[in-house]
């Protein structure tokens, strides 16, 4: 069995008790919005919820709880849909990030200010941050939070600069750095300031939702709650990201968030190698996964008992546990638990498999392959 020389450090994080003793807590909730249904995601999501869509072979909403837990959040409420029986599943009672959860049903998707609506009983007075929970912030919340608790405003919002701000939900800044206009998803931009899925309020929010009435598309908007604490006289102010945000709403956001979150990781590998191709770079293999006969080229990152045979495996690749490539190349993909690669003659790259699917070769190729499968799915080229 081969290893590497050493485990980089930000390969994999423990955190002891006596670490979490000494975080310091704060007097502060937390609200993940994992109710959508992912339309953007079909087929992944006819199977699974959204915010499960592995990155880095990490389901996207354990970032956000990791983040809340981070800066010593302890109670979250996740607010969830149709798809709420695979998101307790996953996430349980909190206890394994030692944070508390509470699941809040919303029974049609009515809006991100509905969901606030509905967390009343949860939140009570308290301050709390609000996450989207397809969302995925590099540099986590403890900034955001340290500066909003040193402007004492009413509600800070997550800002960045977009090159199509008509897409997002759209904030204007007087020269005093406070918000004094939201719009969401305006056809005429006044600004390139999109808000991010992350938000700062106190218990005012539940005034602003009350007093909304549903958008043209039926929802209560966010937006127009956060609105109505402007022109109420209260406090809004903006923060810009640091480092990089992602929304993984769709295919290639999915891609460039599993890219960025492999480009910062270290290398372990633990796993059996079997055979003289090369370990290149930082990758990541579980202890029971395989490598035989097949070089790797980091970033990659290779989950429990997954098997590589013959193939290559090119950098921002993440593979699943129990996954099996044979006779194959891929990169710049992300393949999810169960799903089978085998004997693919044209390099594969920029694909999503979902679990169990099944893709292999036959007959005439085309040239090149690009794909997003669901559960369960097949294809044979």
């Amino acid at each position: 069995m081969a290893k590497s020389p050493g485990i980089d450090s930000r390969a994999v994080r423990h955190e002891s008790m006596d670490d979490w003793k000494r975080k310091p807590k704060i007097k502060m909730k937390g609200l993940i919005l994992a109710g959508g249904k992912g339309t953007r995601l079909r087929p992944l999501t006819y199977t699974s919820a959204k915010q499960l869509i592995p990155v880095a072979n990490k389901p996207i909403l354990f970032y956000g709880i990791e983040a809340m837990a981070d800066v010593g959040i302890e109670d979250i409420g996740i607010v969830v849909g149709d798809t709420h029986r695979d998101i307790r599943s996953a996430c349980g009672d909190g206890s394994r990030w030692k944070v508390n959860i509470t699941y809040i049903q919303q029974e049609s998707p009515l809006g991100l200010a509905h969901a606030v609506k509905i967390s009343r009983d949860f939140i009570r007075d308290d301050k709390f941050c609000m996450y989207l929970g397809d969302n995925i912030l590099r540099d986590g919340l403890h900034d955001i939070i340290a500066e909003y608790e040193k402007t004492r405003a009413n509600s800070l919002i997550l800002l960045t600069t977009v090159p199509n701000p008509q897409q997002f939900g759209v904030a204007e800044v007087d020269r005093m750095g406070n918000v004094t206009r939201l719009v969401e998803k305006p056809a005429e931009p006044r600004s390139n300031l999109a808000l991010v899925g992350v938000y700062l309020f106190d218990k005012r929010i539940f005034q602003a939702c009350e007093n909304i009435r549903p958008s043209a598309r039926g929802e209560l908007e966010i937006t127009d709650a956060i609105q109505f604490l402007i022109t109420s006289g209260y406090t809004v102010r903006p923060s810009m990201v640091n480092g990089w945000w992602k929304d993984t709403g769709k295919k290639d956001d999915l891609l460039d968030a599993n890219r960025l979150v492999l480009q910062n990781i270290g290398r372990d590998v633990q796993c059996e190698i079997r055979g003289q191709q090369p370990i290149e770079g930082n990758v990541i293999a579980h202890k029971e996964a395989l490598i035989m006969d097949s070089r790797i080229r980091g970033p990659v990152i290779i989950g429990k008992e997954a098997k590589i045979e013959n193939s290559y495996i090119g950098p921002f690749t993440s593979i699943g546990p129990g996954v099996q490539i044979r006779g194959s190349e891929i990169e710049h993909s992300i393949i999810m638990e169960g799903a089978e690669i085998i004997d693919i003659d044209t390099r594969l790259a920029d694909c999503v498999l979902g679990k169990n699917s099944l893709m292999t070769m036959s007959g005439e190729r085309p040239k090149a392959v690009r794909a997003m499968l669901g559960d369960n799915s097949q294809v044979s080229l």
